[in-house]
Formats: C-alpha cells, sequence, structure tokens
C-alpha cells in the first residue's frame, strides 16, 4: 500500500452469537434466536482474555441485539477500552433488506450501542459482507446516518454478498452525496494469480498457520474479521445445516485460538482508529458512489 509507511494490520472482532450464520433457516428469524444455548459471555471473554495477555488492540463491531440483550458485555467490552462499532441490530443480509429496513436497523443498532457506551458509534461492518454492486445505496444510508469508518467491503467473489468490482483490496475513501466514508476493505492476497482471502473466518480456520505468516508478513494492509465462534470448539452444530457449510463453519475450531495467539504474537496489530491516524488519506483510492461525481 502505497499511502503508508508501515505495514498497517487491523484486528478486529464481530460480537454475535454461535447461531448467526447466515441462509439458515434454523436461525434465520430473531423471535427464533431465544431457544438456542448462550454461549456469547463466555466466548467473548476468551477473546478479551488473549487481548489482555498480549497487550492488543482491537475493534469490536456488535449487534445491537447483544447490546440490549446483554449489555453487560458491550459494557466490559468499553470499560477495557476498546474500540465499538455496529454490526447492525438483527444481523440480516444487506441485499435482503429495503433501504427502509436497513436504515431502520443500523439506527437501532447504533442508538442500542451509544446508549451503553456514552460514546458515538463511527464504525460499521455489515453481516456477511452483503454490500455489493447491487446495493450501494447502502453506503450512502451508512454516510447519512453518522458513520464515517466503514469495513464492509469483500473485494472478492464469495457466498454472501462480496464486492469483486470495487477494484481496491486497501484503505478507500468511498465519496457519497451524503459524505465520506473511510473504507478499510478486507484485504486479498494473490495465489497463483487469483485473488485469495486468508485473514479471517473459516479462510484463517482452514488455511495452515505457516501459510497465513507468510502471507500476513508480505501483505503491507491486513484486515483480520473474527467472530467469538472461531474460538469455541464445544458449540452446538445447528440442525440441518448443508454438508458444505457444516464444514465451513465449524473446521479448525479447536485449534483456532492458538493460531491467532500465534499471529498476534508474531506481528504488530491495532484498531481501525489507530490505522486511520497512520494513514495518509490524501493518497487513498477513491470509488465514488451513486450521484457523488
Amino acid at each position: 500500500m502505497q499511502n503508508t509507511k508501515h505495514p498497517i494490520r487491523i484486528l478486529t472482532f464481530d460480537i454475535e452469537e454461535w447461531f448467526n450464520l447466515l441462509d439458515i433457516d434454523a436461525s434465520r428469524s430473531v423471535a427464533a434466536w431465544d431457544s438456542f444455548e448462550r454461549r456469547i459471555h463466555e466466548n467473548t471473554d476468551r477473546i478479551l482474555d488473549l487481548l489482555t495477555e498480549t497487550g492488543c488492540g482491537a475493534t469490536f463491531f456488535c449487534l445491537g441485539w447483544v447490546a440490549q440483550k446483554y449489555p453487560e458485555i458491550i459494557r466490559k467490552i468499553d470499560t477495557a477500552g476498546y474500540e465499538i462499532g455496529s454490526h447492525t441490530q438483527e444481523h440480516q443480509l444487506a441485499y435482503e433488506q429495503t433501504p427502509e429496513q436497513f436504515r431502520s436497523d443500523l439506527r437501532t443498532s447504533i442508538e442500542n450501542l451509544e446508549a451503553i457506551t456514552g460514546k458515538k458509534v463511527r464504525c460499521f461492518r455489515v453481516p456477511g459482507f452483503s454490500i455489493t454492486e447491487s446495493n450501494t445505496w447502502a453506503l450512502e444510508l451508512l454516510a447519512d446516518s453518522g458513520i464515517t469508518i466503514d469495513s464492509s467491503i469483500f473485494p472478492a467473489g464469495r457466498g454472501h454478498g462480496g464486492f469483486a468490482s470495487f477494484g481496491h483490496s486497501v484503505p478507500t475513501i468511498i465519496k457519497t452525496t451524503s459524505g465520506d466514508l473511510k473504507e478499510f476493505p478486507i484485504n486479498t492476497a494473490e495465489i497463483l494469480g487469483k485473488p485469495v482471502i486468508f485473514s479471517g473466518g473459516g479462510y484463517f480456520r482452514l488455511f495452515p498457520y505457516p501459510l497465513i505468516r507468510n502471507l500476513t508478513r508480505k501483505s503491507p494492509y491486513v484486515m483480520t474479521y473474527f467472530h467469538p465462534r472461531d474460538f469455541d470448539p464445544k458449540q452446538p452444530v445447528l440442525k440441518r445445516l448443508p454438508l458444505h457449510r457444516r464444514f465451513k463453519s465449524y473446521f479448525g475450531l479447536s485449534g483456532a485460538l492458538e493460531k491467532l495467539r500465534r499471529l498476534v504474537t508474531d506481528f504488530a496489530f491495532t484498531d481501525i482508529t489507530g490505522a486511520e491516524a497512520a494513514i495518509d488519506w490524501n493518497a487513498a483510492p477513491v470509488v465514488r458512489i451513486g450521484d457523488s461525481e
């Protein structure tokens, strides 16, 4: 990346429950969530304990539903000094929502988080990286709702969403008619000439650590994204889960926490605010959305 003097490596976590898998009928409805076992407290504590042990900063994108149901979790993250952003209220795919539904959900999540922390929420990540070429109106609504930093762009193809035509896998300015967003997309690396994701979720659990370490070392920009469930090998298996989703969601859980410990020990990571301050935004790529030209 040309607009920083040193590598930028960012640690982030999406705070949601183990059953918040997208496009799965068993857990699609928010009304059904109360029927599932609760694991969010111990799983979040596992992350906080690791950060305390390693002294690493991080940004937490939190569901407004978690804030509403378990405000003590949000309070604990905030009291520990970590940055808190929104991960929406009800963890729905943005491209399945209307603009009105998306705006309402976003604002409810912001209100719930700010009521607990007393701090303005300025960072956002959409579930499933579900802002795509077809619903860039969501970026307009983010800016209109007071969000100034986004990390929702997945600049490659994927099962949910994906924005392969975005054109950048480094921090980028997105210009909308409602204001500018500083976009921190998921990073890619090239293997055999093809873009590969390695820095979070199932990709991180699937790849062997020596490969992750090598790709991290070579990458001038790394945006990680983890979930509490990524480090919980004892979590239940959702019923009627398709075989390929079961593999993606449950493979590598037992070794993921140690793999993350090695990663944040081998490399220095920061939160989004720390990265924002280190970037020369005048040299960042610019993407224009809607009628902002």
